[in-house]
């Protein structure tokens, strides 16, 4: 007899079969088939049946730069296509004129908590044009929603490093302020600067034992070198497992024979890549980087921004977007959407207590669905979210607060 806080009862798991979940102290304690669960429990919540997965994982987004909750922000183009630079810039201007930023914040954490996310990854812009001040205010709200969602923190260096002075040293002072893991932006077409902007990045990562997750916009041919030369570092410094690049656009715009062999070098240097499937731009190929072994999971990026005005903050969603922009139609292939804003989600981000098993941390969201691949092109909504086996979100509502 098992001995549980909690028994979820009714729980249809990936594979079908309705399953009790015993809860004690927010972990997984026992899953047993229901009719056989020998599991002990005060407190007993019966789950009629729902789909039952591990809360979804929102690998890549930007809590400080956010308008969602705020009023609207018209969208502006660039001049002469897409240019880091100028969109920066149109940012810059429309953070003039934002709401709070922690009132922003709290609105946008809200909203992916209501959509099933119980993890994130935020990159919060840290530079010599606004020192550690975004960071301080997100160190701040993410502390108010500790026991809803798990949040680390990316330094981003959005005005670039080298081309910014004092940016260097205030990504290093990040460490100490709240942020998990350090980023970069362009080395080659924002700083100018290859080598110098990646000696800054590897320098902290090692410096301070943290992740690297680098925004990668740089097309075609220069982004492939980009890659390898994060690769060759990676290997150098024995950090397989720990270098994530996010966007990494030029491997859905070259050949798919320079893509196939970047992806081995990817999986050999254990570089994880992040895509949100943009719906104007290429993106890397998901099955393609999968077969060679490499990690791709997912985020929103930009939700109602300078960068573009879409974003719902639902991962699910985003699974169904990546799937039918990568033309997946097999059960097979739904299922590998799924796995990139789940598990590969988690590998990604390097967490150690997820998933739907025994010791792992109670977080789990209900779907009205029979089985992921309907969930998948289907993204019902209504879901209830628990955290540490605690409802934060029911039917749809956030209820943690």
């Amino acid at each position: 007899m098992h001995n549980a806080d909690i028994l979820f009862r009714g729980a249809r798991l990936f594979d079908g079969t309705l399953s009790s979940i015993g809860v004690k102290d927010g972990k997984i304690t026992s899953i047993e088939p229901d009719g056989s669960a020998n599991i002990s429990a005060h407190n007993v919540v019966d789950l009629g049946g729902a789909l039952v997965v591990s809360g979804f994982v929102e690998g890549h987004i930007h809590l400080d730069t956010s308008f969602y909750g705020d009023a609207w922000k018209p969208h502006i183009l660039c001049t002469a296509g897409f240019d880091v630079r100028e969109r920066v810039e149109f940012q810059r201007r429309n953070m003039t004129q934002a709401a709070p930023m922690a009132e922003r914040a709290r609105s946008q954490l809200e909203l992916c908590i209501a959509n099933g996310s119980t993890h994130m990854r935020s990159h919060v812009m840290v530079d010599a044009r606004v020192g550690l001040e975004s960071l301080e205010t997100i160190v701040a709200v993410r502390e108010e929603y500790q026991d809803f969602i798990d949040v680390q923190l990316v330094a981003f260096p959005q005005n670039g490093i080298i081309d910014c002075q004092g940016t260097a040293e205030l990504l290093d002072a990040a460490f100490d302020t709240g942020c998990n893991v350090i980023g970069g932006l362009d080395p080659a077409s924002f700083d100018r600067d290859t080598k110098a902007h990646l000696d800054v990045v590897f320098g902290i990562a090692e410096k301070r034992g943290v992740d690297i997750d680098i925004h990668l916009h740089d097309p075609d041919m220069l982004g492939i070198f980009e890659l390898e030369e994060i690769a060759a570092r990676s290997r150098a410094l024995g950090m397989q497992g720990h270098v994530a690049v996010s966007h990494a656009y030029a491997l859905g715009e070259v050949p798919i024979d320079v893509a196939r062999r970047t992806a081995r070098l990817l999986a050999e240097a254990g570089i994880a890549i992040m895509t949100n499937a943009p719906g104007d731009r290429a993106f890397p190929p998901v099955l393609e980087l999968r077969r060679a072994g490499v990690t791709v999971f997912s985020g929103s990026d930009n939700i109602r921004d300078s960068w573009w005005p879409y974003g719902d903050g639902d991962m699910l969603g985003r699974a169904m977007m990546i799937g039918y922009r990568s033309g997946f139609y097999t059960d097979e292939d739904l299922r590998v959407a799924f796995d990139v804003v789940t598990e590969a989600g988690a590998k990604a981000l390097g967490l150690v207590d997820y998933g739907l098993r025994r010791n792992a941390s109670a977080d789990f969201v209900t779907l009205n669905a029979e089985h992921i691949p309907e969930a998948i092109v289907s993204v019902p909504k209504n879901r209830s979210v628990y955290k540490a086996g605690k409802c934060v979100v029911r039917q749809g509502v956030f209820v943690g607060k």
